[in-house]
């Protein structure tokens, strides 16, 4: 080891479903070793950088993009990459990191990859029961894939070294959090970082049939920032009194303080719940890679903790099962506490622990057993 602190590098990001994870464990990390260096790479959006500079780490942006749907845009896709790779290289070269942590997406893909071709200890993260691209296509050459269910194991190569560790999840999370209110009678709609269109639309018209039965519950509504006015909007319209809001800062205390969640399937929003041991109706993302977010919707409900609405097989007619659904779990403060007792079974506290402590124990072991880079 040279006299330079232990530098590690989380690559990713994009949404807070890869974000938050690393930041857990980066947290964790920075606790345990106060003179660590450590950096996000990410793709140069706002919504990362804001979130990286408030837990007060460093952030280099190496814009990249998805693989393309379209056959004109392969070329810009491999130039834009191979620049992001190159970039992530001299980077790793010049200072001196000890091992990169991939938090999925196609955001770490050059920054891991290059920390792979280098021999540098890979640790990849997945927050998923069905594992992503990356981590499916970076698995061989990492030192350790993190999973958040046992589930995913079978899904990725045998000769990968797999640890089960949970999801990472920021402090706070949990009944006993810091909770914003002292009721739990309120209704959560959570789209996911940018919102989601379709529950924008579809869940006011679902609570307005069921408004008899939220009477004394709070309305509030994660709508992403670029539906905002629309979704306010139509509450209004429906004369409910509802709290639409862009974002939820604070998701601890607000958890905490929830008795039903609406929301996305994502692996980073349900290891949340399973925290706050929130009861929660899961509408999956139709459109997931790999159809990952209903393979985790389908998880928690077979635990018990969720009920699975699966849009694709509402006929055009979600706002009216969505209501249903609701009716019944409003009225039956017993089912909710049962689902509430299942969900709390899912969690898995000490992730970015443990996380945390693979990570160190890696960057700090020279020289590693590291498998050869594909």
């Amino acid at each position: 080891m040279t006299n330079h602190p232990l530098h590690i590098v989380f690559a990713g990001g994009g949404t807070g479903g890869h974000l938050f994870p690393g930041l857990a464990v980066a947290r964790q990390i920075a606790d345990r070793i106060p003179s660590a260096r450590i950096t996000f790479v990410g793709s140069g959006k706002q919504f990362e950088w804001r979130q990286v500079s408030a837990a007060g780490f460093e952030y280099l942006a190496l814009p990249c993009r998805p693989l393309p749907r379209q056959a004109c845009r392969v070329v810009r896709f491999m130039i834009e990459n191979l620049a992001a790779y190159l970039a992530a290289g001299r980077f790793l070269d010049e200072e001196s990191v000890a091992a990169v942590v991939g938090l999925g997406g196609y955001v770490s893909v050059p920054t891991a990859r290059a920390a792979a071709r280098r021999r540098l200890p890979l640790v990849l993260l997945e927050q998923n029961v069905m594992p992503g691209r990356a981590t499916r296509w970076l698995a061989r050459s990492a030192a350790c894939v993190c999973t958040a269910f046992e589930q995913t194991r079978s899904r990725l190569a045998s000769r990968c070294v797999v640890q089960t560790t949970g999801n990472p999840i920021r402090a706070g999370f949990g009944r006993n959090g810091p909770a914003e209110t002292t009721t739990q009678r309120r209704l959560l709609i959570l789209g996911g970082t940018n919102g989601a269109q379709s529950l924008n639309q579809e869940v006011p018209r679902a609570v307005y049939k069921v408004r008899s039965r939220l009477a004394g519950w709070q309305i509030v509504h994660q709508s992403g920032q670029a539906d905002v006015q629309s979704t306010q909007k139509l509450y209004d319209q429906f004369g409910l009194e509802a709290s639409v809001v862009p974002f939820v800062t604070n998701m601890p205390g607000m958890l905490s303080a929830t008795g039903l969640c609406v929301c996305r399937a994502g692996g980073t929003t349900l290891a949340e719940l399973a925290a706050a041991a929130l009861p929660a109706v899961l509408l999956p993302y139709p459109h997931a890679t790999d159809d990952h977010q209903r393979a985790n919707a389908d998880l928690f409900s077979a635990a018990g903790g969720a009920v699975t609405l699966d849009s694709r097989e509402m006929g055009g007619q979600l706002d009216n099962h969505l209501s249903d659904l609701l009716d019944s779990l409003l009225g039956d403060s017993l089912r909710r506490a049962r689902m509430s007792a299942a969900m709390g079974r899912l969690a898995r506290p000490n992730a970015a622990r443990d996380v945390a402590d693979i990570v160190i124990d890696l960057a700090t072991s020279v020289p590693y057993p590291l498998p050869t880079a594909a």
